[in-house]
């Protein structure tokens, strides 16, 4: 997958130039349509018809105009139409991953996610992100998962950094010293 991160970079990095040059883009919502492009990529339908050579990049453009929520910026639109023209609709997730990991660079954050076995409500969020980011050393941007397998407890993923203190690691963790 080297290949395609490495498409995707200058991508991500012109991305956030232009965001980040007070060129009227927000990083907050070109966050976001980045991340909607990405979602739509990554549908293997989407794929498929960006890959057929009978379909044009005017047909694929369209067709991801019009699949997305909202109305995209003219911003968005100049950046699918060069993505699609250059034939990288395949990198636009590592692109979106890439872009978000130059935001969060900028802001001092990170992505986290929690995977938890139950939903957790607002209370227990704002609980556990305060812990977090004091683990962590830093702002932490949460996701939710759930998770049924873990039994009970919360597995938190950041970046390459995992802690886990779920019910079912404790068992594995009482498994593996049974079986020693």
């Amino acid at each position: 997958m080297a290949e395609l991160a490495t498409i995707a970079r200058p991508y991500a990095e012109a991305l956030f130039k232009a965001a980040t040059s007070g060129a009227g883009v927000d990083l907050g919502s070109t966050a976001a349509w980045v991340d909607e492009l990405a979602a739509i990529a990554a549908n293997p339908q989407m794929r498929q018809l960006a890959d057929n050579p009978k379909v044009t990049a005017e047909q694929v453009f369209t067709v991801f105009t019009g699949v997305a929520r909202s109305a995209l910026p003219d911003t968005a639109k100049n950046f699918l139409r060069t993505v699609i023209d250059n034939g990288r609709v395949n990198a636009l997730p590592e692109v979106a991953t890439q872009f978000r990991t130059l935001v969060n660079r900028r802001n001092g954050s990170s992505d986290a996610v929690v995977h938890s076995a139950f939903p957790m409500d607002g209370a227990a969020l704002a609980s556990v992100s305060e812990a977090l980011e004091k683990r962590f050393g830093r702002k932490l941007n949460l996701s939710v998962q759930v998770d049924e397998s873990l039994i009970g407890g919360i597995r938190v993923v950041v970046g390459d950094e995992v802690l886990d203190t779920s019910v079912k690691a404790r068992l594995e963790q009482m498994k593996a010293a049974l079986v020693a």
